[in-house]
Protein backbone atom coordinates (compact mmCIF):
# COMPACT_ATOMS: atom_id res chain seq x y z
CA UNK A 1 0.00 0.00 0.00
CA UNK A 2 1.38 3.56 -0.94
CA UNK A 3 0.07 6.92 -0.26
CA UNK A 4 -0.35 9.89 -2.37
CA UNK A 5 -2.60 13.29 -1.35
CA UNK A 6 -3.79 13.31 -5.06
CA UNK A 7 -4.85 10.84 -7.37
CA UNK A 8 -5.93 11.31 -10.92
CA UNK A 9 -7.34 8.81 -13.19
CA UNK A 10 -7.15 9.85 -16.84
CA UNK A 11 -3.84 11.28 -18.25
CA UNK A 12 -5.50 12.87 -21.11
CA UNK A 13 -5.40 16.38 -22.02
CA UNK A 14 -7.49 17.65 -19.28
CA UNK A 15 -5.85 14.92 -16.26
CA UNK A 16 -2.68 16.13 -17.83
CA UNK A 17 -3.33 20.15 -17.53
CA UNK A 18 -4.47 19.69 -14.36
CA UNK A 19 -1.40 17.48 -12.75
CA UNK A 20 1.22 20.36 -14.53
CA UNK A 21 -1.03 23.07 -12.57
CA UNK A 22 -0.76 21.71 -9.16
CA UNK A 23 3.30 20.80 -9.97
CA UNK A 24 3.72 24.56 -11.01
CA UNK A 25 2.14 25.14 -7.47
CA UNK A 26 4.58 22.58 -5.66
CA UNK A 27 1.64 19.91 -4.78
CA UNK A 28 2.50 16.67 -5.82
CA UNK A 29 -0.13 14.70 -7.77
CA UNK A 30 -0.23 11.18 -9.98
CA UNK A 31 -1.57 10.31 -12.99
CA UNK A 32 -3.38 6.82 -14.07
CA UNK A 33 -4.18 6.23 -17.37
CA UNK A 34 -5.88 2.74 -18.78
CA UNK A 35 -3.91 3.57 -21.93
CA UNK A 36 -0.46 3.41 -22.96
CA UNK A 37 0.73 7.21 -23.59
CA UNK A 38 1.65 6.41 -27.14
CA UNK A 39 -2.19 5.38 -28.01
CA UNK A 40 -3.32 9.52 -27.95
CA UNK A 41 -0.98 9.80 -30.96
CA UNK A 42 -3.48 7.65 -33.01
CA UNK A 43 -6.59 10.03 -32.08
CA UNK A 44 -8.20 11.07 -35.34
CA UNK A 45 -9.81 14.38 -33.49
CA UNK A 46 -9.31 18.17 -34.01
CA UNK A 47 -9.75 20.61 -30.70
CA UNK A 48 -11.11 23.96 -30.87
CA UNK A 49 -9.47 25.75 -27.97
CA UNK A 50 -10.09 29.30 -27.48
CA UNK A 51 -7.91 32.34 -26.55
CA UNK A 52 -8.61 31.59 -22.58
CA UNK A 53 -7.71 27.92 -23.45
CA UNK A 54 -4.09 29.06 -24.48
CA UNK A 55 -3.59 31.32 -21.57
CA UNK A 56 -3.98 29.00 -19.16
CA UNK A 57 -1.81 26.08 -21.01
CA UNK A 58 1.15 28.75 -21.68
CA UNK A 59 1.32 29.34 -18.23
CA UNK A 60 2.50 25.32 -17.51
CA UNK A 61 4.40 25.65 -21.18
CA UNK A 62 2.51 23.46 -22.92
CA UNK A 63 0.81 25.60 -25.74
CA UNK A 64 1.64 23.80 -28.91
CA UNK A 65 2.51 26.88 -30.92
CA UNK A 66 3.49 25.69 -34.12
CA UNK A 67 0.57 22.94 -34.51
CA UNK A 68 -2.07 25.44 -33.62
CA UNK A 69 -4.22 27.11 -36.59
CA UNK A 70 -5.48 30.50 -35.62
CA UNK A 71 -9.07 31.72 -36.02
CA UNK A 72 -9.35 35.23 -36.74
CA UNK A 73 -13.39 35.03 -37.58
CA UNK A 74 -16.30 32.93 -37.17
CA UNK A 75 -19.12 33.27 -39.83
CA UNK A 76 -22.44 31.80 -38.09
CA UNK A 77 -25.27 31.65 -40.61
CA UNK A 78 -28.62 29.19 -41.15
CA UNK A 79 -29.16 27.07 -44.32
CA UNK A 80 -31.91 28.09 -46.54
CA UNK A 81 -32.62 31.16 -44.17
CA UNK A 82 -31.58 34.70 -43.63
CA UNK A 83 -29.45 35.98 -40.99
CA UNK A 84 -25.57 36.27 -39.88
CA UNK A 85 -23.19 37.05 -37.67
CA UNK A 86 -19.95 37.75 -37.69
CA UNK A 87 -17.15 37.35 -34.69
CA UNK A 88 -13.79 39.28 -35.61
CA UNK A 89 -10.85 39.11 -33.12
CA UNK A 90 -10.16 42.39 -34.39
CA UNK A 91 -13.09 43.27 -32.05
CA UNK A 92 -11.31 42.46 -28.98
CA UNK A 93 -7.53 43.21 -29.78
CA UNK A 94 -6.66 39.59 -29.62
CA UNK A 95 -4.47 38.18 -31.85
CA UNK A 96 -7.17 35.04 -32.50
CA UNK A 97 -10.59 34.47 -31.13
CA UNK A 98 -9.29 30.40 -31.09
CA UNK A 99 -7.33 27.68 -32.03
CA UNK A 100 -7.66 24.58 -33.84
CA UNK A 101 -4.81 21.92 -32.63
CA UNK A 102 -5.13 17.85 -33.08
CA UNK A 103 -5.88 16.43 -30.18
CA UNK A 104 -2.51 14.08 -30.37
CA UNK A 105 -0.13 17.37 -30.78
CA UNK A 106 -2.05 18.77 -27.44
CA UNK A 107 -1.62 15.92 -25.73
CA UNK A 108 2.54 15.66 -26.79
CA UNK A 109 3.02 19.05 -25.87
CA UNK A 110 1.58 18.68 -22.40
CA UNK A 111 3.11 15.19 -21.94
CA UNK A 112 6.61 16.57 -22.78
CA UNK A 113 5.74 18.65 -19.70
CA UNK A 114 5.31 15.91 -16.95
CA UNK A 115 7.94 14.74 -14.67
CA UNK A 116 9.36 10.99 -15.00
CA UNK A 117 7.37 9.90 -11.68
CA UNK A 118 4.22 11.93 -12.47
CA UNK A 119 2.23 9.16 -14.47
CA UNK A 120 1.11 5.06 -14.65
CA UNK A 121 0.04 4.35 -17.88
CA UNK A 122 -1.27 1.19 -19.40
CA UNK A 123 -2.99 0.38 -15.82
CA UNK A 124 -5.49 -1.82 -15.08
CA UNK A 125 -8.35 -0.42 -12.75
CA UNK A 126 -9.48 -3.42 -10.40
CA UNK A 127 -11.51 -1.86 -7.91
CA UNK A 128 -11.96 1.86 -5.86
CA UNK A 129 -13.10 1.48 -2.35
CA UNK A 130 -13.87 4.99 -0.65
CA UNK A 131 -13.42 5.30 3.63
CA UNK A 132 -14.59 8.20 6.05
CA UNK A 133 -11.52 10.21 4.69
CA UNK A 134 -9.28 8.45 2.08
CA UNK A 135 -9.74 6.30 -1.40
CA UNK A 136 -8.06 3.24 -1.82
CA UNK A 137 -7.42 2.58 -5.73
CA UNK A 138 -6.50 -1.07 -6.71
CA UNK A 139 -4.54 -1.86 -9.65
CA UNK A 140 -2.87 -3.84 -11.85
CA UNK A 141 0.73 -1.97 -13.75
CA UNK A 142 3.35 -4.05 -15.51
CA UNK A 143 1.80 -7.54 -14.29
CA UNK A 144 2.11 -6.29 -11.00
CA UNK A 145 -0.89 -5.88 -8.25
CA UNK A 146 -0.60 -2.42 -6.16
CA UNK A 147 -3.02 -0.24 -4.10
CA UNK A 148 -2.73 3.12 -3.76
CA UNK A 149 -4.60 5.02 -0.58
CA UNK A 150 -5.01 8.79 -1.74
CA UNK A 151 -6.80 11.84 0.24
CA UNK A 152 -8.15 12.92 -2.87
CA UNK A 153 -9.36 11.00 -5.97
CA UNK A 154 -10.16 13.06 -9.15
CA UNK A 155 -11.91 11.73 -12.02
CA UNK A 156 -10.49 12.85 -15.32
CA UNK A 157 -10.84 9.51 -17.63
CA UNK A 158 -13.50 10.89 -19.99
CA UNK A 159 -17.11 9.84 -21.13
CA UNK A 160 -18.54 7.45 -18.27
CA UNK A 161 -20.53 4.77 -19.18
CA UNK A 162 -24.10 3.85 -18.03
CA UNK A 163 -23.93 5.83 -14.53
CA UNK A 164 -27.28 6.33 -12.24
CA UNK A 165 -25.60 9.90 -10.91
CA UNK A 166 -25.16 11.34 -14.63
CA UNK A 167 -28.20 12.51 -16.30
CA UNK A 168 -28.39 11.55 -19.96
CA UNK A 169 -29.74 13.48 -23.09
CA UNK A 170 -30.01 11.71 -26.58
CA UNK A 171 -29.45 14.58 -29.77
CA UNK A 172 -30.52 11.39 -31.78
CA UNK A 173 -27.44 13.11 -33.97
CA UNK A 174 -24.47 11.61 -34.92
CA UNK A 175 -20.97 13.70 -35.50
CA UNK A 176 -19.39 12.97 -39.11
CA UNK A 177 -15.93 14.09 -38.61
CA UNK A 178 -13.01 14.39 -41.44
CA UNK A 179 -10.18 16.91 -43.10
CA UNK A 180 -11.08 18.51 -46.69
CA UNK A 181 -9.25 21.39 -48.38
CA UNK A 182 -11.25 24.49 -49.35
CA UNK A 183 -10.98 26.11 -52.90
CA UNK A 184 -9.80 28.55 -51.85
CA UNK A 185 -8.22 28.78 -49.21
CA UNK A 186 -10.17 29.74 -45.22
CA UNK A 187 -8.11 32.93 -44.59
CA UNK A 188 -8.14 31.45 -40.98
CA UNK A 189 -12.26 32.15 -40.89
CA UNK A 190 -14.15 29.47 -38.93
CA UNK A 191 -17.78 28.56 -39.93
CA UNK A 192 -20.87 27.50 -38.14
CA UNK A 193 -23.99 26.75 -40.56
CA UNK A 194 -27.04 25.63 -39.27
CA UNK A 195 -29.02 22.95 -41.41
CA UNK A 196 -32.31 21.11 -40.51
CA UNK A 197 -29.96 18.06 -39.55
CA UNK A 198 -28.17 19.53 -37.04
CA UNK A 199 -24.64 22.26 -37.29
CA UNK A 200 -22.04 21.87 -39.60
CA UNK A 201 -18.66 23.10 -38.46
CA UNK A 202 -15.78 24.26 -40.36
CA UNK A 203 -12.50 24.90 -38.59
CA UNK A 204 -9.08 26.09 -40.61
CA UNK A 205 -6.73 23.26 -39.65
CA UNK A 206 -3.24 23.90 -41.31
CA UNK A 207 -4.51 24.52 -45.39
CA UNK A 208 -7.28 22.31 -44.49
CA UNK A 209 -10.34 22.50 -42.93
CA UNK A 210 -11.33 20.32 -39.76
CA UNK A 211 -15.62 19.23 -40.76
CA UNK A 212 -17.90 18.31 -37.84
CA UNK A 213 -20.70 17.08 -39.94
CA UNK A 214 -23.83 16.71 -37.44
CA UNK A 215 -26.56 14.51 -39.24
CA UNK A 216 -29.30 12.07 -37.92
CA UNK A 217 -27.84 8.60 -37.46
CA UNK A 218 -29.54 7.00 -40.70
CA UNK A 219 -27.67 9.89 -42.86
CA UNK A 220 -24.59 9.87 -41.07
CA UNK A 221 -24.96 5.93 -41.97
CA UNK A 222 -25.35 7.16 -45.51
CA UNK A 223 -22.24 9.85 -45.26
CA UNK A 224 -20.14 7.45 -43.85
CA UNK A 225 -20.59 4.75 -46.91
CA UNK A 226 -20.44 7.41 -49.47
CA UNK A 227 -17.38 7.00 -52.01
CA UNK A 228 -15.49 10.88 -51.72
CA UNK A 229 -17.13 12.30 -55.00
CA UNK A 230 -20.29 11.81 -53.23
CA UNK A 231 -19.02 13.03 -49.31
CA UNK A 232 -18.02 16.37 -51.21
CA UNK A 233 -21.20 16.81 -52.72
CA UNK A 234 -23.30 16.02 -49.46
CA UNK A 235 -20.49 18.87 -47.61
CA UNK A 236 -21.21 21.37 -50.85
CA UNK A 237 -24.97 21.00 -50.23
CA UNK A 238 -25.29 21.86 -46.68
CA UNK A 239 -22.87 24.53 -46.66
CA UNK A 240 -23.83 26.30 -50.11
CA UNK A 241 -21.26 27.97 -52.79
CA UNK A 242 -19.40 30.57 -50.95
CA UNK A 243 -16.46 28.11 -51.12
CA UNK A 244 -15.56 24.78 -53.05
CA UNK A 245 -14.17 21.39 -51.40
CA UNK A 246 -11.74 18.80 -52.64
CA UNK A 247 -9.45 15.90 -51.34
CA UNK A 248 -11.61 14.49 -48.06
CA UNK A 249 -9.25 12.61 -45.83
CA UNK A 250 -11.01 9.61 -43.69
CA UNK A 251 -14.25 9.77 -41.82
CA UNK A 252 -15.02 8.61 -38.36
CA UNK A 253 -18.05 9.43 -36.43
CA UNK A 254 -19.60 9.44 -33.00
CA UNK A 255 -23.45 9.78 -31.45
CA UNK A 256 -24.00 12.72 -29.65
CA UNK A 257 -25.70 12.99 -25.91
CA UNK A 258 -25.96 15.78 -23.03
CA UNK A 259 -24.51 14.15 -20.49
CA UNK A 260 -24.33 16.23 -16.83
CA UNK A 261 -22.95 14.54 -13.31
CA UNK A 262 -25.52 15.65 -10.90
CA UNK A 263 -22.86 16.04 -7.96
CA UNK A 264 -19.18 17.24 -9.09
CA UNK A 265 -17.99 15.68 -5.38
CA UNK A 266 -18.77 13.31 -3.77
CA UNK A 267 -16.52 11.98 -0.11
CA UNK A 268 -13.26 12.42 -1.35
CA UNK A 269 -14.11 11.87 -4.78
CA UNK A 270 -14.49 14.73 -7.52
CA UNK A 271 -15.02 14.80 -11.20
CA UNK A 272 -13.89 17.16 -13.71
CA UNK A 273 -13.74 17.60 -17.82
CA UNK A 274 -15.93 14.75 -19.70
CA UNK A 275 -16.04 12.65 -16.84
CA UNK A 276 -18.34 15.49 -14.99
CA UNK A 277 -20.49 16.83 -17.99
CA UNK A 278 -19.35 15.74 -22.07
CA UNK A 279 -21.61 18.51 -24.00
CA UNK A 280 -22.71 18.66 -28.12
CA UNK A 281 -19.69 19.97 -29.78
CA UNK A 282 -22.16 23.17 -31.20
CA UNK A 283 -19.64 26.26 -30.68
CA UNK A 284 -16.75 24.43 -29.35
CA UNK A 285 -17.23 24.32 -25.97
CA UNK A 286 -17.13 21.13 -24.31
CA UNK A 287 -13.15 20.95 -23.98
CA UNK A 288 -12.34 24.51 -23.32
CA UNK A 289 -14.83 24.04 -20.15
CA UNK A 290 -13.00 20.76 -19.20
CA UNK A 291 -9.63 22.69 -19.45
CA UNK A 292 -11.27 25.55 -16.83
CA UNK A 293 -12.17 22.52 -14.84
CA UNK A 294 -9.36 21.55 -14.22
CA UNK A 295 -7.21 24.84 -13.96
CA UNK A 296 -9.94 26.41 -11.09
CA UNK A 297 -9.74 22.87 -9.68
CA UNK A 298 -5.72 23.30 -8.72
CA UNK A 299 -6.60 27.35 -7.96
CA UNK A 300 -8.48 26.05 -5.06
CA UNK A 301 -6.34 23.12 -4.12
CA UNK A 302 -3.75 24.71 -3.67
CA UNK A 303 -4.46 27.80 -1.91
CA UNK A 304 -6.93 25.90 0.07
CA UNK A 305 -5.53 22.68 0.77
CA UNK A 306 -6.03 19.06 -0.12
CA UNK A 307 -9.69 18.03 1.94
CA UNK A 308 -13.48 18.06 1.69
CA UNK A 309 -14.00 21.85 2.27
CA UNK A 310 -12.04 22.67 -1.07
CA UNK A 311 -14.36 20.03 -2.82
CA UNK A 312 -17.31 21.89 -1.74
CA UNK A 313 -15.73 25.06 -2.92
CA UNK A 314 -14.91 23.75 -6.50
CA UNK A 315 -18.11 22.35 -7.07
CA UNK A 316 -19.89 25.70 -6.10
CA UNK A 317 -17.48 27.64 -8.28
CA UNK A 318 -18.18 25.64 -11.37
CA UNK A 319 -21.83 25.43 -11.08
CA UNK A 320 -22.44 28.83 -13.48
CA UNK A 321 -19.31 27.93 -16.35
CA UNK A 322 -20.80 24.49 -16.40
CA UNK A 323 -24.70 25.21 -16.49
CA UNK A 324 -24.34 28.14 -18.78
CA UNK A 325 -22.15 26.47 -21.16
CA UNK A 326 -24.76 23.18 -21.21
CA UNK A 327 -27.95 25.27 -21.76
CA UNK A 328 -26.41 27.12 -24.33
CA UNK A 329 -24.84 24.93 -26.45
CA UNK A 330 -28.13 22.60 -25.64
CA UNK A 331 -30.91 25.33 -26.43
CA UNK A 332 -28.81 25.92 -29.79
CA UNK A 333 -28.86 22.80 -30.84
CA UNK A 334 -32.63 22.06 -30.27
CA UNK A 335 -33.41 25.46 -31.47
CA UNK A 336 -31.58 25.13 -34.99
CA UNK A 337 -31.69 21.62 -35.57
CA UNK A 338 -35.12 21.76 -37.72
CA UNK A 339 -36.77 23.28 -40.23
CA UNK A 340 -39.87 25.14 -38.59
CA UNK A 341 -40.53 27.91 -40.50
CA UNK A 342 -41.60 30.77 -37.25
CA UNK A 343 -38.24 29.10 -35.59
CA UNK A 344 -36.25 29.54 -38.94
CA UNK A 345 -37.48 33.64 -38.63
CA UNK A 346 -37.01 34.16 -34.98
CA UNK A 347 -32.99 32.59 -35.81
CA UNK A 348 -32.74 34.57 -38.60
CA UNK A 349 -33.53 37.96 -36.45
CA UNK A 350 -31.37 36.61 -33.40
CA UNK A 351 -28.60 36.22 -36.11
CA UNK A 352 -29.50 40.01 -37.20
CA UNK A 353 -29.74 40.94 -34.17
CA UNK A 354 -26.62 39.88 -33.14
CA UNK A 355 -24.75 41.61 -35.89
CA UNK A 356 -26.13 44.72 -35.75
CA UNK A 357 -25.62 44.86 -31.79
CA UNK A 358 -22.24 44.92 -30.27
CA UNK A 359 -22.74 44.57 -26.91
CA UNK A 360 -25.29 41.31 -27.48
CA UNK A 361 -22.18 39.55 -30.08
CA UNK A 362 -19.76 40.86 -27.32
CA UNK A 363 -21.36 39.42 -24.41
CA UNK A 364 -21.84 36.05 -26.48
CA UNK A 365 -18.38 35.95 -28.20
CA UNK A 366 -16.25 36.50 -24.58
CA UNK A 367 -18.24 33.98 -23.14
CA UNK A 368 -16.85 31.50 -25.34
CA UNK A 369 -13.32 32.74 -25.23
CA UNK A 370 -13.12 32.76 -21.70
CA UNK A 371 -16.39 31.24 -20.12
CA UNK A 372 -18.04 32.20 -17.08
CA UNK A 373 -15.37 34.32 -15.85
CA UNK A 374 -14.36 36.20 -18.74
CA UNK A 375 -10.74 36.36 -18.27
CA UNK A 376 -9.76 39.90 -19.35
Amino acid sequence: MSHIDILIIGAGPVGMTLQLALAAGGQKSLLLDRRPQQSQQNDPRALALSHGARQLLEQINAWPTRAATPIETIHISQKDGFGRTLIDRADYQLPALGYVVRYRDLAAALATQLAADALLDNVEILDITPADDNVTVSLRHAGVLRKIQTTLLIHAEGTPGDDPAVKVSDYHQHAVIAEITPQPGHQHRAWERFTPDGPLALLPLGNEYSVVFTLPPAKADAVMAMDDANFTAALQSQFGTRMGFTKPGPRSRFPLFLRMREKLAQGNEIWIGNAAQTLHPVSGQGFNLGLRDAWQLSEILLKNGVDRSSLAAYAASRRLDRQGCAFFTDKIVRAFSNDFGPLKLARGLGLLALDICPPARHFVAKRMIWGARAWP
